[in-house]
């Protein structure tokens, strides 16, 4: 029967994978912004991920075509980043006793539905887990997420291969307000001073914040501060209407809380994110499929199929994001 059991979790998995691509994005605030903004790219090949920058140069700014300069106004200059692939890979297995125990097709579905369903919460907290880290975990291997590309010490690091050390690079290092600079202690009755200060360093022109994210104690601090207004959630926008918690701020700039439960956020961290130059990278062949070759280990009765993503989060825009931490 093994044959015909590894068809059943190809199948059933290759049925699933879709929705669960789907799932990830709805699953974390910011991907759902980035995929309303049209800003989930794929990429079909290549050693590294290509990201076209965008950024604003003082005086006015040139172009190289490779023959000849032009001159470009309004000011803005094209380069492009450089970003490595990042894998996740979670397997669904079933040893040869409990393929044993659950012989016949329907026993086989009820045991994978339970099985897939345990690797559809683990690759989607995977992911998730990524979108808010500094790609350091698993040995280097996880995302590049907003700890990396809107850290809080924007003066250090290597970022698309861009040393934001470097003087001549001062161009690629994202916004920074902490409590402490601002001489505040961080609380309801602060903490719209310290987001109208960081909102000012993101704003250019009508480009400006779209979506905050927030800890628990942020957006807890900034709840309470609006309570007196009666401000409520807003239940309209593409965040609201997948059941996010979400406030307003400024111009109607979505400010959600990523905690609770399992949250992903950094403790007492709060994003001032502008979106159009944030993009996830999944890559086409390996946005939550299926591995078609069966595993079996050496020194086990067991068969494993793994539910396969590779890609990371890019930036095109660095000094339009900002990050508000205690210190």
């Amino acid at each position: 029967m093994t044959q015909n059991l590894s068809e059943i979790v190809v199948t059933t998995l290759e049925s699933r994978t879709g929705k669960l691509a789907d799932n990830v994005t709805d699953n974390n605030a910011l991907l759902t912004r980035l995929n309303t903004r049209g800003n989930i790219d794929f990429v079909s090949g290549g050693s590294e991920i290509l990201q076209e920058l965008e950024y604003a140069e003082n005086g006015t700014a040139m172009y190289y075509s490779g023959y000849e300069t032009l001159d470009l106004t309004p000011q803005r200059v094209m380069d492009a980043g450089r970003f490595s692939f990042k894998q996740a890979a979670v397997g669904v297995s079933i040893s040869g006793l409990e393929e044993l125990q659950n012989d016949g097709e329907e026993r086989v579905i009820s045991l994978l539905k339970s099985r897939i369903g345990n690797a559809e919460r683990t690759m989607k907290n995977l992911i998730s887990s990524g979108i808010y880290s500094d790609g350091t975990g698993s040995g280097g291997k996880q995302i590049g997420g907003l700890q990396f590309l809107v850290s809080s010490t924007p003066t250090t690091g290597t970022v698309g291969g861009f040393d934001r050390s470097s003087s001549s690079n001062s161009w690629w290092r994202n916004q920074t307000t902490t409590f402490s600079a601002l001489s505040l202690t961080a609380g309801s009755d602060t903490i719209q001073s310290a987001m109208n200060n960081l909102y000012m360093k993101t704003h250019r022109g009508n480009d400006n914040t779209d979506l905050i994210v927030a800890d628990n104690v942020y957006f807890t601090y900034y709840l309470e501060s609006l309570q007196a207004l009666v401000r409520i959630q807003d239940t309209n926008s593409d965040i609201g209407k997948l059941g996010f918690q979400n406030l307003k701020f400024m111009n109607g700039t979505d400010v959600v809380l990523d905690g609770g439960i399992g949250g992903n956020m950094p403790a007492s961290t709060m994003y001032f994110l502008n979106t159009d130059y944030i993009h996830y990278r999944p890559h086409i062949r390996r946005n939550m499929v299926v591995d078609q070759s069966e595993r079996k280990p050496l020194n086990q009765d067991a068969m494993c199929r793994l539910i396969l993503w590779a890609g990371n989060m890019t930036l095109s825009n660095a000094q339009l994001q900002g990050v508000l931490t205690a210190s």
